[in-house]
């Protein structure tokens, strides 16, 4: 096997995770873990795993790519307790998107694990302590089950302590799995055993220089191979003074990934950033760190009783780097993304330059380069590199009158021209524009065609515009097939330019599967906006035909392992999962006879709306990772976050006294029940039926005694005898957002036209949950003695659901013409559907009400063909059309 060539970890929960070269480091959530959380033992031992639950959900939500589970405690069932965590969490999206790490020092409860865990996961851990015989049996058995595995550095022994041992071990250990067991290299990840430093041990001196030595030889020496570890250990000395602690794991997770260090258990809580470690207290832990002096750890014991206190310092209020040169000044003005002096700034540039656009070449560039850098290696966040683009687009918009008043402007392509599109029928462009921001920030020449851009506009300003990469984005589900065609049409046109795709429903799979065999050239997933960079560098470098080639062989590959797998385990036929639908008790379901029958439509203050805001999202669209409101003081992205929350404050206060937006919305409650197991069909005040709302079911195999859910179970059946009632809903909080928008635009202030738009998105959630509150309380009135805060809505704990199509529990889009129908929402609210069914405005919200006290959101998932035919001849339409809108979710 060649060394040259990595072959990427892949592990995935319903999301992949591949961790390749460029990958940044992956943090392993540790809280559920009853050796390590007493709230999570707690809530096992009473059997709370509801409360369990949001432990895992919360971690994810704070940014852990991989979870660690471990049912290590003499007193629990840990086989019953594993199987049964991991079968609730197959059932929670928002959870089981994440790969689990099934932690455990006892095999049955290991295997346990396996034997239930969705995707592909990791087992923490295997060793050779037990002897070659046991560690090539569970090897096999990890290999069988498909799962990654963590190898101790552990062996008859004992525990590694130094470098030859950590070294002696893994070439042992990594020689019996890839030579006896043929285990995927790729799928081996070593732990090398984090001890403490600072112990006043001698033989502890080395601890963390002997990591570092060890993981590097490791991934030189053992290709393919992956390191992880707990960073905390390393500051054990150190309990109680978490200012030194976290200056002790910023500073060795720093050199721990220079070395290779992959992922790794660490508390975000207890990190600093690097570059803000005050500079004395940095000396001393790296003195010790790094076994530089042999006084190190008394010199960091005396230090430490001074920094007991909060050491860090912001930076000093004042505008001292206005004394510095202008290409420090400029640069200091590009990375803080302060506009307040730039003109005079560029001015200056400009009269020492022999040309303006030198100006641009050097000293613009020059200071982007710095911001590159920054984001690149996780310093800077995507705020700031959004304001950073402000600061430039000013900068040169200043500058290009003398430009084109020398005629010297020349080629100013930089890095590369992209363009930027969000595919026809799609409205939304948030994380679009957030990507053409960064890429612009490096130097790429952007052509942003907008939204809903059709697929022969897009290749006419390729054409065009000679541009050496093409970016898609979507985030709707019939957004996919365009995306399919397009590359088709660039595939018959002779088209050889490389095309980029990202959006929220977008992944590798569908890409590698659908899109690339479409397309003679490079086609590319692309996750996030940090890893855009990196991706158009790579496709545009002198080496690009290899990093082609190594992409589409990982996309055949894996292409090929997709279509082969096999299709039908683990799926019931349609006919038998209606047979196993949720059976409610029925007859003694008390209906609650809605307080108003009928249509209406609703205004609202955006001032009421603002105790309704989620703010959690809000972050994430701006890749800042971690629940409101503890992400404010986070000690990775607080600063950025707080800044972030603060400008939207402003120009939250702004937008409502200035009446940016409107806040509209209709409603309708119908009387309903359920028909044909899988229907609801809805009645006028005649009796006679106003529309039928179509349902899918759930169609994989469940563990005994749980259902095949539709949303249809949640409707009392019309054979009963029996009324129920149902509702829907449109609100819409967008008019206003694009023309704002476009003004912040004009003034070349990307920054405030993102935020507009990331506002009035909040607003539309909020309002959906405000209106679901009235209905709940007074419409309806079914949870009419409801108190709850707006944390508890945010958790949904209230009673009764408000899915909506295109989501997990009804993922056809083709159901929200039934909603505008019903509720005739064009004429009365303006909110009109795309051919592709996105809302317009963009920020708008549409569901359904369920107050069946028994209804809770789930998710579809995966759906056989026969359902699909059953589901074409239901809406009358033909296979293929419910195929292509129901893409994601079928099986074959």
């Amino acid at each position: 096997m060649s060394k040259n060539k990595r072959i990427n970890l892949q592990l995935s929960g319903l999301e992949p995770l591949i961790i390749t070269p460029e990958s940044v480091f992956v943090n392993i959530g540790e809280r559920t873990n009853v050796t390590g959380s007493r709230k999570f033992l707690r809530l096992i031992k009473e059997e709370k795993y509801d409360e369990a639950l949001s432990i895992a959900r919360e971690q994810v939500e704070g940014g852990a790519q991989i979870i660690d589970i471990n049912m290590d405690e003499g007193m629990l069932d840990g086989v019953y307790a594993m199987t049964k965590f991991l079968n609730l969490i197959a059932s929670e999206p928002d959870i089981s998107r994440v790969p689990i790490m099934i932690d455990s020092s006892k095999w049955e409860i290991i295997e346990a694990g396996l034997k239930v865990v969705q995707g592909k996961s990791v087992v923490n851990s295997i060793s050779l302590k037990e002897g070659e015989e046991a560690f090539i049996h569970h090897a096999k058995l990890i290999k069988r089950y498909g799962a990654a595995a963590i190898i101790m550095a552990f062996d008859e022994v004992g525990q590694a302590d130094n470098y030859e041992r950590r070294i002696e071990i893994c070439q042992r250990s990594y020689d019996i799995l890839v030579n006896k067991v043929n285990f995927p290299p790729q799928d081996i990840i070593f732990d090398l055993n984090i001890f403490p430093v600072a112990t006043g041990m001698e033989e502890h001196r080395l601890n963390a220089l002997d990591f570092f030595r060890g993981t590097k030889w490791v991934r030189e020496n053992l290709p393919h191979a992956h390191i992880s570890g707990g960073v905390s250990n390393v500051s054990f000395s150190f309990r109680g003074n978490d200012t030194v602690r976290e200056a002790m794991h910023s500073v060795f997770l720093y050199h721990a990934i220079q070395n290779g260090m992959t992922m790794g258990i660490v508390n975000p809580e207890m990190l600093s950033i690097y570059d803000d470690i005050p500079k004395d207290l940095l000396e001393h832990v790296e003195d010790v760190i790094l076994n530089r002096r042999d006084d190190a750890t008394e010199r960091l014991l005396d230090f430490a009783e001074n920094v007991r206190g909060d050491v860090k310092s912001g930076e000093k209020a004042i505008q001292e780097w206005r004394s510095g040169s202008v290409q420090d000044r400029i640069t200091h003005a590009l990375v803080k993304g302060i506009d307040q002096f730039i003109e005079e700034d560029v001015e200056e540039a400009r009269i020492a330059a022999t040309k303006p656009i030198e100006v641009i070449e050097i000293n613009l560039m020059a200071g982007m380069n710095v911001v590159g850098d920054l984001f690149g290696s996780g310093k800077m966040f995507l705020p700031q590199v959004v304001k950073s683009a402000r600061v430039m687009k000013r900068a040169v918009a200043y500058l290009l009158p003398f430009i084109e008043a020398s005629k010297e402007a020349g080629d100013k392509r930089g890095n590369g021209k992209i363009l930027m599109a969000t595919v026809k029928g799609d409205v939304h462009d948030i994380g679009k524009n957030i990507v053409a921001v960064v890429l612009a920030c490096n130097n790429y020449e952007i052509v942003d065609l907008g939204v809903m851009v059709s697929p022969e506009k897009i290749i006419s300003a390729a054409i065009e515009h000679e541009v050496d990469i093409i970016g898609l984005s979507g985030l709707i589900t019939p957004s996919l097939d365009e995306m399919v065609y397009l590359a088709k049409e660039l595939d018959r046109q002779g088209l050889k330019i490389p095309v980029m795709i990202g959006g929220a429903t977008t992944s590798r799979a569908h890409t590698a599967v659908k899109i690339a065999p479409q397309y003679s050239q490079t086609v590319i997933h692309v996750n996030d906006a940090s890893r855009a960079v990196t991706v158009a560098g790579n496709l545009l470098d002198s080496n690009k035909k290899i990093y082609a080639s190594e992409i589409r062989a990982e996309y055949d590959a894996f292409r090929e392992t997709f279509l082969n797998r096999s299709r039908d385990k683990n799926f019931l036929t349609i006919e038998q999962a209606r047979a196993n639908k949720l059976q409610l008790d029925w007859e003694s379901y008390n209906v609650i006879k809605p307080n108003f029958i009928g249509v209406k439509t609703i205004e609202v203050a955006l001032e009421d709306l603002v105790p309704y805001i989620d703010w959690t999202p809000f972050f994430g669209s701006w890749e800042l990772y971690g629940k409101y409101p503890a992400i404010l003081t986070d000690n990775i992205v607080g600063t950025q976050a707080t800044d972030l929350f603060a400008d939207a404050q402003k120009m939250l206060a702004q937008l409502m006294s200035e009446k940016w937006l409107e806040a509209k919305g209709i409603y309708g409650i119908f009387p309903a029940n359920q028909v044909n197991d899988d229907d609801i069909e809805l009645y006028g005040n005649d009796g006679k039926v106003l529309e039928t709302f179509l349902t899918l079911r759930q169609q994989s195999q469940k563990t005994k005694g749980a259902p095949n859910i539709a949303l249809a179970d949640f409707i009392s059946p019309k054979n009963n005898g029996k009324q129920d009632y149902m509702g829907a809903f449109c609100v819409t909080t967008g008019f206003g957002v694009d023309e704002k928008a476009k003004e912040f635009e004009d003034d070349l202030d990307d920054y405030n036209s993102i935020l507009v738009k990331a506002l009035g998105d909040r607003f539309a959630e909020a309002f959906a949950e405000y209106l679901h509150e009235r209905i709940r309380k007074e419409i309806w009135g079914y949870a009419s003695d409801e108190n709850l805060s707006n944390q508890d809505l945010i958790k949904e704990e209230y009673k009764g659901i408000r899915p909506a199509p295109g989501y997990p529990a009804c993922p056809d889009h083709l159901e929200k013409p039934t909603i505008w129908k019903l509720l005739n929402v064009e004429q009365e609210i303006g909110v009109t559907l795309t051919e592709s069914m996105a809302m317009w405005p963009a920020s708008s919200v549409s569901g359904y009400y369920f107050g069946n006290p028994e209804s809770k959101y789930f998710g579809l998932g995966k759906i056989k063909e026969d359902q699909v035919i059953n589901y074409a001849k239901r809406r009358s339409i033909s296979t293929e059309k419910a195929m292509k809108w129901l893409n994601p979710n079928i099986a074959d």
